[in-house]
Parts: C-alpha cells; sequence; structure tokens
C-alpha cells in the first residue's frame, strides 16, 4: 500500500462527536464537577477547551494560564482571546517565582536572556552547531542516560517547567473537584516529544489517538482561531525552539512516517513518498529511546 497524505485524513464531525461523549463519560466516570485545562495558547491546548466546551458547557470548564519568564507573551494573548471567545473561566499562576527559588534557571543563568530579540537564534544556533558536531539532534540524546553536562542541564531547565505545571494543574483540579485534561497527541506520544510526569500526566488524554495533523483538521471544524492554528507549534518553554525545530522534521513528514510504521511497512516503502532512508530511522530512533517514558515504571517481578 501507498502511502498519501488523504490517509490521514479523518472525519472530523465524528471524531469531535466521539470525543465530546469521552469527556462527558470521563468526568461523570470520575465523579468530577468540571474540567481544568491548561491553556497554552497553542493548537493542542485549545482544541481540549473547544471540546470539552462543547461536552459540558462553558461554565463546567477552566483554563490555567501558566507563564514564566521565557514565555511568549504572545502566547498568553492567544490563550485569553480563546477563553473569552468561549467563555470559560480563566486563572493566571505565574511560575516564574517558584522556578526561581527551586534553582531552575541557574542551569541556564539570566544573562543568557538579557536580549530576548537576540535569544531565540542564539539558541538555534547553538542547537544546530551541537547537532553539527555530535552527529545527533539534543532531542534525541536526552531522551536517554547522557554524559553530555550540557544536555543534563537543558533537561533539567526545560522538564522542570512542565512538572511544574502539572502540580499546579491538580492543585486546583484537586481543589475544585475537577478533571484534568491532557493535551498530548499521537505524534508527540509515540516520538518521546513530551515531559515524562510534566505533561504526560493527566486524568485523560482525549487527542491521544490522533496525529497532530489530525488535531489541526479537527481545529478548523471547531472553529478555533486562524490564527492559533497557523502559527508554529512550540513547547513554549525556551525562546527559538519550536517544535519542528526540536525534531527536525516537519509534522507532515512526521506523521506520514509514523503511519507507515504503524502499517508495519518496510523503509523501502515508505521512502517512496520522498522521504530519506536517514530520516525513517530517525523516527524509529525517537521511537525506541522513548519506550520506557510510554512505559509504567519497572518493578521487580
Amino acid at each position: 500500500m501507498e502511502l498519501t497524505p488523504e490517509q490521514l485524513q479523518i472525519d472530523t464531525e465524528r471524531v469531535s462527536q466521539e470525543l465530546e461523549g469521552f469527556v462527558r463519560t470521563s468526568v461523570g466516570n470520575f465523579k468530577r464537577d468540571g474540567v481544568i485545562v491548561g491553556l497554552s495558547g497553542g493548537l493542542d491546548s485549545s482544541v481540549v477547551v473547544a471540546l470539552s466546551v462543547a461536552a459540558l458547557g462553558p461554565d463546567k470548564v477552566l483554563g490555567l494560564i501558566m507563564p514564566e519568564r521565557d514565555s511568549s507573551r504572545q502566547s498568553e494573548r492567544d490563550a485569553r482571546r480563546l477563553a473569552e471567545g468561549l467563555g470559560i473561566r480563566v486563572e493566571k499562576v505565574e511560575l516564574t517565582p517558584i522556578l526561581e527559588e527551586m534553582g531552575i534557571y541557574r542551569h541556564i543563568p539570566r544573562r543568557f536572556f538579557a536580549n530576548r530579540k537576540l535569544v531565540g537564534p542564539a539558541i538555534k544556533a547553538s542547537y544546530k552547531l551541537y547537532t553539527m558536531l555530535t552527529g545527533e539532534r539534543p532531542l534525541l540524546r536526552g531522551l536517554e542516560g547522557t554524559n553530555s553536562g550540557l544536555i543534563r542541564r537543558a533537561n533539567a531547565y526545560y522538564r522542570m517547567k512542565h512538572r511544574l505545571r502539572m502540580v499546579i494543574l491538580y492543585s486546583y483540579a484537586e481543589h475544585e473537584n475537577q478533571l484534568v485534561m491532557g493535551t498530548a497527541n499521537k505524534t508527540e506520544f509515540l516520538t518521546g516529544f513530551f515531559v515524562q510526569y510534566g505533561d504526560s500526566a493527566a486524568d485523560i488524554m482525549p487527542l491521544q489517538s490522533l496525529y497532530k495533523t489530525q488535531v489541526k483538521q479537527l481545529a478548523r471544524f471547531l472553529n478555533i482561531p486562524k490564527k492559533i492554528i497557523n502559527k508554529a507549534p512550540s513547547p513554549d518553554l525556551i525562546p527559538g525552539i519550536t517544535d519542528e525545530f526540536a525534531l527536525g522534521i516537519t509534522y507532515e513528514k512526521l506523521d506520514l512516517i509514523l503511519l507507515g510504521l504503524e502499517r508495519n511497512m518496510e523503509t523501502k516503502e515508505i521512502t517512496k513518498i520522498g522521504i530519506k532512508p536517514k530520516t525513517i530511522e530517525y523516527v524509529k530512533e525517537l521511537i525506541r529511546r522513548s519506550e520506557h517514558m510510554r512505559s509504567s515504571p519497572l518493578a521487580p517481578d
């Protein structure tokens, strides 16, 4: 079977209805009064919020905005506009003081971030240089243990931000009897493009059966603002780093490769769509090295 982008097309109306039902059922099963979503201003969280509103009504959905020193101010503006359009309640928790108290910012000194206009390009240049010198992207190297002090510091720097967001979300959720909604999609889950016990921690993950490009299709059906749909996806944790830059591949190509691998297609079959064998092997390695992140903690037999 030949791979084509059309094979990633979904029936958006049917999928939306199924996911709305999943949200309603889950809230009932967990005996919660509503849901809470970490609202980033990005595609995935916007879709989860819209699905939640469609399933439960705006009065049962809380959007929690959690910016910190390195966050884009535009992300917060996008998140607030979406929340206003959907009519949901929004709370904001500034994470910078907590991260400072924890010493997280000491991993990468503040002076490095003094000029926000220059820091993004500087970080991207460093990322490219590391890849050129080592032959591996920092993302891939960081999925397993490493003797690289640079990778260890970077991991400690950005991963704790995700984990702190998780702690804040559950603090609010337990106080208000809400269900924590995860926003990870299938592409992120399979490639390890998430933080274990960070954005992977949630009560339910409505989007985990959908590839990133399919989430974008669903966003259009749900009338998510075009500005959010069209902007480059980003973890918004380190200036200059977008999803596709960190991964080193576009979501369109990545999703097709993942679909081919899911169908147990051989590398030579997948290359027929114009993707180089080394790119396919790279994706396989992402999946392999992140396997432990998708499993329960190891325990003795």
